[in-house]
């Protein structure tokens, strides 16, 4: 099995594949280019370090959010391409549940949190527990968007009831810690809540691989026509044009749609 993966949830841009069951090449970069520029040159040399050629790829795996709303496009649209293009499957793989592979160990409460602007956040509370088959991922509140300052405060409410709370995601790089990688960021940290060093924050394509070679292998598959991001709430464009057309009843959009877990994202438990 050979796989390509896609994570341009954030700012960070990754590509990796995947070959024979190992991580043949990944490239992770936080630049201050965009996804447009840098993807197509990104795959194209993952592919090349990993000795893999394009036609000879069996799937692809690509993060669907939530995250940047651009940068889900680019990258969907990219692996959408792909897939139809070579006649491979292809799987989405949200987010957060990809930054969870972060600590892939039992007993750790893992807050996985991107920024959804306006001093809100994308968070999906998530921890591993074991299984037959080793480790299994267990949602234990679902993805929502919600105020930062609440979810710090629950994460601190945790460490005082003697959970071991880690905190992942580029939120974390951009309000908690500081230059040094250390916190000190703009916001304080509740006391007891872990703050991960800076190369165990950010997203990475390998994670979007491992989770989808798991649905490929299980014969798992999206439709190429009608995968769509996980976006939870509207645009800036949007909420700009519905406030401007408020007097048009026919126009409002419900910001207050609410998605169910299951049917957002499949699956919710990945067996390791």
């Amino acid at each position: 099995m050979q796989i390509l993966s896609l994570d341009t949830s954030t700012q960070v841009s990754s590509v990796a594949v995947l070959a024979d069951g190992r991580l043949a090449s990944e490239i992770t970069m936080q630049a201050r280019l965009t996804h447009s520029e840098t993807l197509l040159p990104h795959i194209e040399q993952a592919l090349q370090m990993a000795g893999v050629k394009k036609e000879t790829l069996t799937g692809l795996a690509v993060s669907i959010g939530p995250g940047s709303f651009t940068g889900l496009r680019i990258g969907l649209a990219a692996a959408k391409a792909m897939s139809y293009a070579l006649g491979i499957p292809i799987v989405g793989v949200p987010s957060l549940e990809a930054l969870a592979l972060h600590y892939r160990v039992p007993g750790v409460t893992i807050y996985a949190m991107t920024d959804a602007q306006k001093r809100n956040i994308y968070v999906e509370t998530i921890e591993w527990q074991p299984d037959v088959d080793g480790l299994k991922m267990a949602v234990k509140q679902p993805v929502a968007v919600r105020p930062l300052s609440d979810v710090l405060a629950e994460a601190g409410a945790d460490a005082e009831n003697g959970e071991t709370v880690v905190l992942v995601g580029d939120i974390v790089q951009k309000k908690l810690i500081g230059s040094d990688g250390r916190a000190g960021g703009k916001i304080d940290v509740p006391a007891g809540v872990l703050l991960p060093p800076p190369e165990l924050v950010l997203p990475r394509a390998s994670h979007v691989a491992w989770l989808g070679a798991e649905r490929l292998a299980r014969g798992e598959a999206d439709n190429v026509m009608d995968l769509e991001p996980i976006y939870l709430r509207k645009s800036e464009a949007e909420e700009l044009w519905t406030k401007h057309h408020a007097e048009d009843e026919h126009t409002v959009v419900d910001s207050e749609k609410t998605l169910n877990a299951d049917e957002a994202h499949g699956r919710r438990e990945v067996s390791r």
